[in-house]
């Protein structure tokens, strides 16, 4: 049986899925905060094609042979490398300089991660995201504060209605884990642990290992254009590769059909 087309089939699949996760990379190039992904591949399960024959002595008289099935994909994985950090003077603008999440809560009421973008304040006065996602520990401004502030270490203040001073109106606690690659992409930005990543640790902005809190700045993508066009076209001629072997054995195999005695 010619299998050639069937593994050759495999490899246009993932070379497939290779290209649409670069397609989303350079689609997102622009999106604050956005990490590229690449595709993780894996060889699929070989089969012994004749086995080893023992010859005298019991010593092995020729190798076993095995042929692979193909590729497959063994995940896809986030690259949580740090974007470039861009000043934009808005005080709503929020970065994390270093290693680091905010923690929100998510449409379901569940956790979820974000490296930060602009926050607004919500029709309930609290610090959110642009989707209404509250910040986690929840902080409340009100709708009348002015002159808001947040130092590096994540402490919130602002000017409430009737005060001459700023108040300290709660501190920004940030999140780490132990495998960011493990993060599950929720999109909007956002992510959930899963087993992989582990339980987030949190902690102060500053302290432990954890990164500071950058207001006024937003962090780009951290997609790399170069990277992503050259990746892109060796994914294309892998695929193109694996067009040519599918041509080759169907005309080895229109060879066969046409043998005469």
């Amino acid at each position: 049986m010619n299998n050639s087309m069937y593994i050759a089939a495999t490899g246009m699949q993932m070379q497939q899925a290779s290209v649409d996760t670069l397609a989303n990379n350079l689609a997102n190039v622009g999106t604050p905060g956005f990490k590229r992904s690449r595709v993780s591949f894996q060889d699929l399960v070989y089969r012994d094609m004749g086995g080893a024959r023992t010859g005298q002595a019991g010593q092995v008289a020729a190798p076993a042979m095995w042929q692979g099935s193909g590729v497959g994909m063994a995940g896809i994985i986030k690259a949580f490398a740090g974007g470039e950090l861009k000043q934009t003077g808005q005080a709503l603008d929020f970065a994390v300089r270093g290693d680091g999440f905010f923690e929100v809560t998510a449409a379901d009421g569940t956790p979820a991660f974000t490296r930060g973008g602009t926050l607004v304040v919500d029709k309930e006065g609290y610090l959110a995201t642009s989707e209404g996602y509250q910040l986690r520990p929840a902080i409340h401004v009100g709708s009348e504060a002015s002159e808001l502030s947040v130092t590096a270490a994540g402490v919130v203040s602002a000017k409430l209605a009737g005060q001459s001073t700023a108040s300290e109106l709660g501190r920004i606690e940030l999140a780490r884990f132990a495998d960011t690659s493990g993060l599950q992409a929720m999109g909007g930005n956002l992510y959930r642990p899963s087993a992989t990543s582990g339980d987030a640790i949190y902690g102060a902005a500053g302290e432990g290992g954890m990164g500071t809190v950058a207001q006024g700045w937003l962090e780009g993508s951290n997609v790399n254009l170069v990277d992503e066009m050259v990746s892109l076209m060796v994914a294309q001629r892998a695929y193109e590769s694996s067009v040519k072997v599918i041509q080759a054995s169907d005309e080895m195999l229109a060879m066969s059909n046409n043998l005469r005695k």
